[in-house]
């Protein structure tokens, strides 16, 4: 019966594609979910900021400002305290002093936004805008000094061995195998995204900042504070962009080269708004902008036979580079007009004028 579909014409190309995607899945999904990790932390960031009505489009530069940090504190303290690891995963003083300069980093830069955006009430686009300039030009000026003195790599991060029995159980197996052969930061994602999406919809805290997000006076009137709920979760969406700058060069690799975030942060952007500003959302749309990556893989290691394999193995390596932001700028095309923002995503707050307007009303 397949071998028909197949035998169509046209369509049976298509069939036999995603027959092999379906053959392959197993294999290339560790590579999908680690591709998609970084972009994932950073739409975290973004849910933090824009469920707050705040508008982020500086996680290029939080990332980018975070990796760089992660690499050059974790090389200094392998200096300092050599030696090997001395956890699972790989976990060392050097890796793990490199992970928390990295997250005070990016929430440093968060912060430095938070005040912008929310105290100078300046424009949050070009506020944001400011801050990827910045990221890109100081570490790559930073870089090409301390390269000069070739600083030793402090390793990084190892995945995760899964218990076998996980990856025994059938038909879903595979699929346990795939999301926990990750690192700690890798697997801290996982945890992050069932965590804020089960806080965003069920606590107290997800209902303020839902709150906030719509309607920030109403809010106010209720007694909460808007300023303070959006600093404090402007700055710990500073942690997400912190961890995904640091999976690329403490755990993803192990070196730090410039602008090597290469677009993450703003297809991160993407992904928060097809998955429509949820946490489990934009994880899901980041693995669906990082599946090419995975199939480029199974296509240079283990192509289909016939006329699929040959046409997919005849395919530049620089269009699956560059499909998922293809990917993406179909998809937004499409989400753009139909996916509704926070209602006061973007505008600033003011106290004042609040005050100003019951007074009038009084």
């Amino acid at each position: 019966m397949i071998e028909l579909l197949y035998d169509i014409p046209i369509l049976g190309f298509l069939f036999q594609f995603v027959g092999y995607l379906i053959e392959v899945l197993p294999i290339i999904a560790p590579t999908i979910i680690g591709a998609a990790t970084p972009i994932a932390l950073g739409a975290m960031c973004g849910f933090m900021n824009e469920r707050s009505g705040v508008v982020n489009i500086g996680i290029e530069g939080m990332m980018l400002t975070a990796a760089f940090v992660a690499w050059w504190v974790a090389s200094l303290t392998a200096q300092v305290l050599p030696g090997d690891p001395i956890g699972p995963m790989g976990m060392s003083p050097a890796l793990l002093v490199g992970l928390v300069a990295a997250i005070a980093a990016a929430m440093l830069v968060s912060l430095v936004h938070a005040w912008l955006s929310i105290t100078v009430r300046a424009d949050q686009i070009i506020s944001g805008v400011i801050i990827n300039i910045f990221a890109v030009g100081i570490t790559g000026y930073l870089n090409l000094l301390i390269s000069r003195s070739a600083p030793p790599s402090a390793g990084q991060f190892r995945a995760w061995d899964a218990p076998a029995f996980l990856a025994d159980i059938p038909v879903v197996g595979w699929l346990f195998d795939a999301l926990l052969s990750q690192g700690p930061i890798g697997l801290s994602l996982l945890v992050a995204v069932i965590v804020m999406q089960v806080l965003l919809f069920r606590s107290r805290w997800g209902l303020r900042t839902r709150a906030v997000g719509e309607h920030p006076e109403a809010a106010e009137t209720v007694g909460i504070d808007v300023i303070a709920l959006r600093y404090r979760n402007v700055i710990l969406g500073g942690v997400f962009a912190g961890l995904a700058g640091a999976y690329l060069t403490i755990e993803f690799g192990n070196s730090f080269q410039g602008e090597m975030t290469n677009g993450r942060g703003f297809i991160a952007l993407a992904a928060l708004i097809f998955g429509r500003w949820t946490p489990l959302g934009s994880f899901g749309a980041a693995l669906l902008f990082t599946a090419s990556e995975g199939i480029q893989r199974a296509v240079r290691f283990g192509p289909p036979e016939g006329a699929l394999g040959d046409f997919l193995s005849s395919v530049p390596s620089q269009f699956y580079s560059a499909l998922p932001y293809l990917i993406t700028i179909i998809i937004l095309a499409g989400v753009v007009g139909r996916s509704i923002a926070p209602a006061a995503d973007g505008r600033p707050y003011s106290r004042e004028k609040r005050e100003k307007r019951a007074k009038a009303s009084a």
